[in-house]
């Protein structure tokens, strides 16, 4: 279907340098969606091809996504739901997320947007991030703090950073007994900034309490799978299939934008 074809708008497929090399016709490889990490950039450098993302079409697809785990796992939905399923309508006590503190790792777009919603929520927002914009902090409420600050004090942790060879794993079997027993781990953002398995490991010990995920180490390393099984399948686990951006709003949005970029460097622009 790519062959002979100048640009080429793509979601999750992986787009390696050996698939490059064969279309030597294909200018523009254009995500519909954000993040480089399924794109061999080395390789599309080197043979030519201009890549892109989809940037601000989905980040507040992701945002509403990453609020709906929160209330999803803290209010217990999924065990209320098929206890009453099998007939039991016994209540399960839940936890707000009004005035919690939500720790935010990472303040990009979907970081920002996420804290926006929070405000409605009367949260203590805290952050940690490598870019700091002190301007928005006021203006928002977020106290920037460490790592190991925000992993204490926070009732929610909320991955949003990129995934990259300093961020791998940011989330380990340290970084989960720091939280409290009582918080909940939300990732929207990639597999591999979470070590899934110590992840495992902490839901069943219970060194957290739940942890609401859209994406898993296993998208990129199938041994993984097993891992990811295990985790679904556990009562304190909301998850999605790496959906968060795809609203039908969102997916509006970045289509858009994915064609705007094909148009662009066809166009010379």
């Amino acid at each position: 279907r790519l062959a002979g074809a100048a640009g080429w708008i793509v979601g999750h497929a992986r787009v390696t340098r050996e698939l490059l090399a064969g279309l030597p016709d294909l200018k523009i490889v254009s995500r519909r969606g954000v993040g480089y990490d399924r794109v061999d950039i080395a390789g599309a450098n080197d043979l030519g091809k201009v890549v892109c993302i989809a940037v601000g079409g989905n980040h507040e697809s992701v945002a509403d996504h990453t609020i709906a785990l929160m209330l999803a796992v803290g209010h217990r939905f999924r065990e209320v739901h098929n206890a009453m399923i099998g007939g039991k309508w016994s209540i399960l006590l839940g936890s707000d997320l009004y005035r919690r503190t939500v720790g935010i790792i990472g303040l990009g777009r979907i970081g920002r947007s996420l804290a926006r919603r929070l405000s409605g929520f009367e949260a203590e927002i805290l952050a940690c991030t490598n870019a700091r914009d002190e301007a928005f902090a006021a203006q928002s409420g977020i106290t920037y703090v460490t790592l190991d600050e925000l992993l204490s004090r926070s009732d929610y942790v909320t991955v949003h950073a990129p995934l990259t060879s300093e961020t791998r794993f940011i989330i380990d079997r340290r970084a989960l007994e720091k939280m409290k027993p009582t918080a909940f781990l939300i990732n929207t953002a990639r597999g591999g900034l979470v070590d899934d398995a110590a992840l495992l490991e902490a839901l069943r010990g219970g060194v957290i309490a739940g942890a609401g995920l859209d994406v898993y180490l296993s998208e990129s390393d199938p041994g993984m799978q097993e891992v990811t099984q295990a985790l679904i399948e556990l009562p304190n686990v909301i998850a999605t299939p790496h959906a968060a951006a795809s609203s039908r709003e969102g997916l509006d949005r970045t289509n858009m934008v994915a064609a705007r970029c094909v148009v662009g460097v066809l166009d010379g622009a």
